[in-house]
């Protein structure tokens, strides 16, 4: 059983990663962007909204893509006054707790952000702007895929710790 939770969790930890990786190009291409549109407007008096829009939701993909990849590589801010003095069974409890917590929110936020999905798709949301870019639900669709990624590393993470939890491993220190 242990051993299952722990290929299951080590799957969807595997699956964040490369998701994170693939992501991580946007940043590539956000530096990239930002300095063809600084080049194009001050060199050539170049400018288009939907360039500058562009940047905006290079940096979202970024931004909510990175938040479970920062999970899956410990990058989560943690505030250790207290934590850092529990013994590693109590830390694990406190993991357990806080992983699941973040799972359902997580999840949560995934059946919320459907519905918003949904009514941009159903009336075709476009910029507001003059130029700006077209299909703004393909943008806001993000929302829903990225937090369903981090349901499935906080859920990962949750089997992990109750594996911890059921069947310490000696090296834990429990």
């Amino acid at each position: 059983m242990i051993r299952f939770l722990n290929l299951l969790s080590d799957g969807a930890s595997c699956a964040v990663r490369v998701i994170g990786a693939l992501a991580a190009w946007t940043g590539l291409a956000l530096v990239l962007l930002v300095a063809f549109n600084v080049l194009a407007r001050y060199l050539f008096s170049y400018s288009t909204v939907a360039l500058q829009e562009l940047e905006w939701h290079l940096m979202a993909v970024a931004a909510l893509f990175g938040m479970s990849y920062g999970l899956n590589q410990g990058g989560e801010v943690r505030v250790d006054i207290f934590y850092a003095r529990f013994s590693h069974r109590t830390k694990t409890i406190i993991d357990l707790i806080g992983n699941a917590a973040l799972t359902l929110v997580a999840i949560y936020v995934v059946s919320l952000s459907v519905n918003y999905v949904t009514s941009s798709y159903q009336i075709m949301e476009g910029s507001p702007d003059p130029g700006g870019l077209p299909m703004r639900y393909v943008l806001k669709a993000v929302i829903p895929a990225a937090f369903a990624l981090l349901a499935l590393q906080a859920f990962a993470m949750t089997l992990r710790a109750i594996g911890d939890v059921v069947a310490p491993t000696p090296s834990s220190g429990a």
